[in-house]
C-alpha cells in the first residue's frame, strides 16, 4: 500500500476545521483550485470521499469524520513531540460524541457514560439539544449516538436504528411526612396534588391512561418537560411527583424524598439511536452492550 501523503492530510485537516475551501485556501495562501486538486488526490489514495458537497458547504462524510479524528491525533502528537522530555506522552485517544435530549435525566446519562468516564484513551464529547437537532447532527456524522426516551420511526428513507438500553419504573415520590396517611394508588390522587411530566411525554400518556381507567381527575400542581426541574419541584412541593426513581436516586438515598409506590403499567424507556455506518465507533458498541441490563433497584427496595 502506498504511504500516506501527510502533506495532503494536513491540507485536508485545515479544510475540515475551516469548514470551507475558500477560507482554508486563504489561510494556507493557496489557490482554491490547487487546494481542491490536493484534496482529490488524498481522497483517491484513501479510496473514499471525505466531504459531501452541498452547494457551497462542505459536510464531512463518515470516512471524513474518521480521517479528521486521526488527523487531529497525528498533528497533536507532532506538537507533543517537542514536549516529550518534559513529561509522559498522552495515550492515544478515541473520541466518543454523544448527543442527549435537553430534557433527559442527568442521572441516566451518567449511568450510561460511566464505563468510559476516567478512561485515558477516551475523549468524551456530550451535546444537548432537541430531537431534530441531534438527529441532524447524527446524520452529518457529528455525533456517534443520540440518547432519547423515544425511538425513531423506521422506514425506507432512514438508516437510523434505536436500541432499547433501559426501561425504568415510574413512581410517586414526595417529601418525608408530607403525606401522613398511607398512599393507596390511584385513590390518593383524588385529594393529593401531583406534579407531572408534560403532555408530550410518554410517561404522561401512560399515566393519564391509568387514571382515566380509574375514573380519577388529578389535582395538577405543575407540569414540566424537564426532568431536572421535575426533580427540584419534587423536593420542594407538598404533594407527590410522577418520576422515574433514577431521576431522584440521590434524594431517595439521602432521605430527602421517599418513594411512596410504583405506578403499575407505567415505565420510561431509554434508547440509544445510532446510524448504520461502515466504520462504527468501537467504543460505542461496548458502551451500548454494557448498558443493556435490568433497572437498578430504588432505595425503597434495598
Amino acid at each position: 500500500m502506498t504511504a500516506l501523503n501527510y502533506h495532503h492530510l494536513r491540507l485536508f485537516h485545515r479544510i475540515a476545521h475551516e469548514g470551507s475551501l475558500t477560507r482554508a485556501a486563504e489561510a494556507l495562501n493557496l489557490s482554491q483550485s490547487a487546494l481542491s486538486v490536493q484534496l482529490q488526490k488524498l481522497e483517491q489514495q484513501l479510496g473514499h470521499d471525505l466531504f459531501e458537497r452541498r452547494g457551497k458547504k462542505l459536510i464531512l462524510t463518515e470516512a471524513g469524520r474518521i480521517a479528521l479524528d486521526y488527523a487531529d491525533t497525528v498533528f497533536e502528537t507532532g506538537n507533543e513531540l517537542m514536549k516529550v522530555l518534559q513529561g509522559r506522552p498522552r495515550a492515544a485517544q478515541h473520541v466518543l460524541r454523544v448527543g442527549a435530549l435537553t430534557t433527559l435525566s442527568r442521572n441516566f446519562q451518567l449511568e450510561f457514560l460511566r464505563p468510559v468516564l476516567g478512561r485515558p484513551d477516551v475523549e468524551l464529547v456530550v451535546r444537548s439539544g432537541t430531537m431534530r437537532e441531534l438527529l441532524a447532527q447524527l446524520e452529518m456524522h457529528s455525533l456517534d449516538v443520540v440518547l432519547a426516551t423515544t425511538a425513531v420511526r423506521r422506514d425506507a428513507g432512514t438508516d437510523l436504528h434505536s436500541h432499547l438500553i433501559a426501561e425504568q419504573p415510574v413512581s410517586l415520590v414526595g417529601r418525608p411526612g408530607s403525606n401522613p396517611e398511607p398512599l393507596r394508588f390511584p385513590e390518593i390522587l383524588r385529594t393529593v396534588p401531583v406534579t407531572l411530566p408534560s403532555l408530550d411525554s410518554e410517561i404522561r400518556v401512560a399515566f393519564d391512561r391509568v387514571l382515566s381507567l380509574a375514573g380519577i381527575h388529578p389535582i395538577i400542581q405543575a407540569e414540566v418537560d424537564d426532568m431536572a426541574m421535575l426533580r427540584l419541584l419534587a423536593r420542594e412541593g407538598e404533594g407527590v411527583a410522577v418520576v422515574p426513581p433514577i431521576v431522584v436516586q440521590d434524594e431517595l438515598q439521602a432521605g430527602v424524598l421517599v418513594e411512596h409506590c410504583r405506578i403499575p403499567d407505567v415505565t420510561e424507556r431509554f434508547y440509544a439511536i445510532v446510524q448504520t455506518r461502515r466504520f462504527p465507533n468501537p467504543i460505542l458498541h461496548d458502551l451500548i452492550s454494557a448498558s443493556v441490563s435490568p433497572p437498578r433497584a430504588s432505595a425503597a427496595e434495598r
